[in-house]
């Protein structure tokens, strides 16, 4: 037994018990001490009832000790008869104490409950509004407000189920398992306009197949809806013997109801907000490529079409010298596509979270004079001065290859022929790691533009770049290869006056077995 039937036999119980032991106590007071009129002890019964039932409660238990201390101890005895007109005083007194006591007592007892009604109510409220307001995502906090409405609103179940319409609303939180018991009868919320409180109305829906709905209980749904659209439903299961919810559980269902969908409605908004952004920077960044690679692109082939063209015109007769010069000019523009088309890919391949590194124990030195010996037709018309010493490195030899040769392609770009070059490495005290500097002598960059060197299409404004504008491609590259091998790179003004590019790249970890035959 459940719901009103269980609270009206505890309070007919309580009623009984309190009247039973007043009558207990005026017996004892009035045979035993002697006490001449005990009628007042009824009064408490009169009071406890009311705090027990309510008003009805208070005013029953009244009419109750009137009839019983008549009965049982007015002369003469156990007739409602009453000889003594003093005693009809007494007795009329008694119930109208008892029954403005009993009054009394049950407003104090009514608003008592109505006090703690609404501090459950706005309890349960911030619970509901904390989990949405430190949510990750709606959808991953609805089955914690499921748990939230089934111990608050009296509910043996509630599922919250997401769809635009009946037909596609699919289950997204369930505080019970197995299947959901089907019926035929539902009650849903509808709201009433202003401040009407809001109505619960049975719906019988043919589609429905019948189930055991005597059993689990009667579905309650309330629409969640926000923003002019709607989301789902909360589903609850209340037993029969429960009866309906009261205001407080209504109100606090529909609240929660509400403020799902206005949060539903604002990951929607900013789902759409994101979308509009991704769309935003994709034709920006289409915009920026085009206008990076347009200009690169153009130069090469125009030099390229000028040299076959030259080699092919059957009319023009070249010296075995212009021929070579023809050739390496092909060559070299194919080189500089071939590492601009490179570039590009490796940039997708970062921006894709794609690139990785396959790490392993090389000595710097090593690394560093290979690719410097590869561009050494690039660097002929500038004197480098190379300084690397340091303990093994854990890199990737491609990356860092790569890396290396897009920072000394930046430096050949920008800085006039003759210009000095620096490569040197140098250890960090108290870091794992080896800093790899390339500096040049030349004009260098702006202090302001120095943290933006490394952003994918960004060039230095008002640089001198001469027949080649640069697409800012490069150094974009350079960080994320030395990123990917765990390292770090950073840009600052050179001590000879130009740029100085740092690669901070991982020290390897020597095993201490090595390390100590090799001190031996």
């Amino acid at each position: 037994m459940r719901g009103p039937r269980r609270r009206q036999l505890i309070a007919a119980l309580v009623i009984t018990a309190a009247l039973a032991v007043a009558t207990l106590a005026t017996a004892f007071l009035e045979d035993r001490l002697g006490v001449p009129n005990a009628s007042a002890i009824y009064l408490v019964a009169v009071v406890v009832s009311a705090i027990a039932a309510g008003t009805w409660g208070g005013v029953v238990a009244g009419i109750a000790a009137f009839l019983l201390y008549d009965s049982l101890f007015v002369q003469p005895l156990y007739t409602l008869t009453i000889s003594d007109p003093g005693e009809w005083l007494n007795l009329v007194v008694l119930l109208f104490v008892a029954i403005v006591v009993g009054q009394l007592a049950a407003i104090m007892r009514a608003r008592a409950d109505v006090a703690e009604a609404r501090e459950r109510e706005a309890r349960s409220l911030f619970q509901v509004s904390r989990v949405l307001a430190t949510r990750p995502s709606t959808a991953a906090v609805l089955p914690a407000l499921a748990d939230t409405l089934a111990r608050e609103a009296t509910m043996s179940r509630v599922w919250m189920a997401l769809g635009p319409d009946d037909a596609r609303e699919r289950v997204a939180a369930d505080t019970g398992k197995g299947p959901r018991p089907p019926s035929t009868i539902h009650v849903v919320l509808r709201r009433m306009p202003g401040d009407t409180p809001a109505q619960w109305l049975r719906v019988h829906d043919p589609s429905r197949r019948s189930g055991t709905r005597d059993v689990a209980g009667l579905p309650h749904r309330v629409r969640i809806e926000g923003g002019g659209a709607t989301f789902g439903s909360i589903w609850a299961l209340r037993p029969r013997d429960a009866g309906e919810p009261d205001r407080t559980e209504t109100r606090l269902l529909a609240a929660a109801a509400d403020q799902i969908g206005q949060a539903l409605a604002q990951d929607r908004l900013a789902a759409e907000a994101q979308a509009a952004e991704i769309a935003r920077q994709s034709d920006e960044l289409k915009s920026a490529l085009l206008q990076s690679v347009s200009h690169d692109l153009r130069t090469p082939l125009a030099t390229i079409r000028a040299a076959a063209g030259t080699l092919r015109d059957p009319d023009v007769v070249l010296s075995r010298t212009d021929q070579l010069e023809s050739a390496e000019a092909i060559e070299r523009e194919v080189e500089y596509l071939n590492r601009l088309v490179t570039n590009l890919l490796d940039l997708s391949r970062i921006e894709a979270g794609a690139l990785r590194a396959e790490r392993d124990v090389f000595e710097l030195e090593d690394l560093v004079a290979r690719t410097l010996d590869r561009l050494r037709s690039r660097l002929a018309d500038r004197p480098v001065e190379v300084g690397v010493d340091s303990p093994p490195v854990e890199v990737d030899p491609v990356f860092l290859d790569e890396a290396l040769t897009n920072v000394l392609d930046n430096a050949v770009k920008y800085t006039p022929a003759g210009t000095r070059l620096r490569v040197r490495s140098s250890e960090l005290p108290g870091e794992p790691f080896v800093r790899l500097t390339v500096e040049d002598a030349g004009p260098g960059a702006p202090d302001d533009a120095l943290p933006r060197l490394f952003d994918k299409f960004y060039r230095v404004p008002g640089a001198d770049r001469g027949s080649r504008s640069g697409t800012g491609v490069g150094l974009a590259v350079v960080r994320g290869l030395v990123e990917a091998m765990g390292g770090r790179v950073a840009a600052r003004r050179s001590e000879l006056g130009g740029l100085a590019v740092d690669l901070d790249l991982p020290v390897a970890a020597i095993p201490a077995a090595i390390a100590l035959g090799e001190a031996g």
